[in-house]
């Protein structure tokens, strides 16, 4: 990527994709993912298939992996994206869309090596500082995540704690040792 100056929203849009993908940091600033690693892809992919097999025969909410989100002056592509079912964009012929121009209910970050923990602390309140119910930070060095929900105090979780998913996925069970516990091969 060589965008070395600030962009507005409209420009950054009409670049071309790049993998991993980039993101539009709300004052302009272009920076691009990191690509994940096995531990990051591992947790992604469960946390959208625990998500998903609960919410979607309950027509509930969609969770996402890498999906763009273009909300607050911002365009960014968070690990896990949860939509409820009724806030999904859709097409004329009652499909998803491509486009989302809402902030998730809920965004989940997961920490990858050689990442700044607190450029993701940064971003997971400035989601629920412009409209996202709350977002989740995943660390699986220390085997923790935060969470962020507007007008609350962040709080740690850990071994034995469930995850509140609140409204947004009423009634969903989620302990901090099922999802790390996806990372064990025996």
């Amino acid at each position: 990527m060589g965008i070395t100056q600030r962009l507005t929203l409209a420009e950054f849009l009409a670049i071309p994709e790049e993998d991993p993908a980039l993101e539009l940091e709300p004052d302009g600033v272009v920076v691009q993912k990191v690509s994940p690693k096995g531990r990051h892809s591992r947790l992604q992919f469960v946390l959208c298939d625990r998500i998903n097999q609960f919410a979607e025969p309950r027509r509930m909410a969609l969770a996402f992996p890498e999906l763009r989100a273009v909300f607050g002056g911002g365009a960014y592509v968070p690990d896990v994206s949860v939509f409820a079912w009724d806030r999904i964009p859709g097409t004329a012929d009652d499909e998803i869309a491509d486009v989302f121009e809402e902030p998730p209910d809920a965004a989940i970050e997961i920490v990858s090596p050689r990442q700044s923990p607190n450029a993701l602390l940064r971003r997971c309140v400035w989601y629920v500082e412009n409209g996202v119910a709350f977002a989740l930070l995943v660390d699986p060095t220390d085997r923790s995540i935060l969470r962020f929900e507007q007008e609350h105090a962040a709080r740690v979780l850990r071994a034995g704690d469930g995850i509140d998913f609140g409204a947004v996925l009423h009634g969903f069970r989620l302990t901090v040792d099922e999802v790390f516990a996806a990372l064990r091969l025996r």
